[in-house]
């Protein structure tokens, strides 16, 4: 059997879908964020609290470049085989590149409910991956605009680091990290039966919101965007190959590869929307969410990440 938060998302998907006045308040959604991202965080610093020592450098920049090669890999195909609008296409790049809180969360829960080892810098991959595709992407649409109108070339650049180095994702997950680290197991004793021991409810929560809004942006689907549909459906298995491949050359234990391909197949609809829709204001968002949140999110989570993890032990065996 999936894992038991699995269930939860597609009883939300269940209850959108025959239109069923279900639903979780806007209040109690971000609410949820707040916590899962922040509870994310958290893990991760605690993992890290005293095994600083142990931190792969080339590991984690090789994490990093990941994050720049694939929405750069992304843009071209995006423009000439989907055949987007270039703001469309740098939008959709920015999302893919990014990276989804949502699905870490579940891959993390299948990692300890599979008992897969894990290296304590895993939890850092989320923060590691998020923001590269924002940085660069927004930065490339500065560059093309400013070839398309010279009196753009001198618009400041540092308002793009801003952009995505202030967003709330950021924000949660990086402090949380501090925190834990600086703090560890012992000194966060007071929070761990609230946050860590609810862990599993609020990612339950939030999958169930993640489902009912999973089936507003899908259906009816816009079959004109069939081509951003096919691309959606079929992307996150091949970057979580990108993944697999990058944690195998790495050697990285199974519990990481399988986080690392999880996050690879994955696309942003917190970080990136935020980002895109305050850079790019006449970027159709909903295009990006239908791809990302609509297609892509559950796709992973209901038949790719088990589907990784199977392609990961075989691969392990050989």
């Amino acid at each position: 059997m999936p894992d038991i938060v699995i269930a939860f998302f597609a009883l939300g998907l269940l209850a959108g879908l025959i239109k069923s006045d279900l639903k979780v308040p806007k209040a109690t959604y971000e609410t949820l964020t707040i916590l899962l991202m922040l509870t994310l965080g958290l893990k991760g610093g605690m993992a890290l609290h005293g095994e600083t020592h142990t931190l792969q450098i080339s590991e984690l920049i090789a994490i990093i470049a990941l994050g720049f090669i694939i929405p750069l890999t992304l843009y071209p195909i995006l423009r000439k085989v989907i055949r987007l609008e270039q703001k469309e296409a740098i939008s959709i790049a920015a999302h893919y590149g990014s990276v989804s809180a949502g699905t870490f969360a579940v891959v993390l829960a299948m990692v300890d409910y599979s008992g897969l080892p894990l290296r304590p810098e895993t939890t850092l991959y989320l923060v590691l991956l998020e923001l590269p595709a924002i940085i660069i992407m927004l930065w490339l649409h500065r560059h093309l605009e400013a070839k398309n109108n010279p009196q753009l070339a001198t618009a400041s650049h540092g308002s793009v680091l801003h952009e995505a180095l202030t967003s709330r994702g950021v924000v949660l997950l990086c402090g949380g990290v501090v925190i834990g680290w600086l703090y560890g197991t012992e000194g966060m004793a007071p929070l761990t039966p609230i946050l860590m021991g609810g862990f599993k409810t609020l990612l339950a929560l939030f999958l169930l919101e993640m489902g009912i809004s999973t089936a507003k942006v899908c259906f009816p689907l816009p079959y004109k965007q069939w081509r951003l549909l096919a691309f959606a459906a079929v992307a996150p298995f091949v970057l979580a190959w990108v993944g697999i491949g990058l944690g195998f050359m790495l050697d990285l234990p199974s519990g990481s590869i399988l986080v690392l391909a999880g996050l690879s197949a994955s696309a942003s609809y917190i970080a990136a929307p935020a980002a895109i829709k305050a850079a790019i204001p006449d970027a159709n968002i909903g295009l990006a969410m239908l791809a990302s949140l609509g297609i892509t999110f559950p796709v992973n989570v209901l038949i790719g990440l088990p589907l990784y993890q199977i392609w990961i032990e075989k691969l392990a065996l050989n």
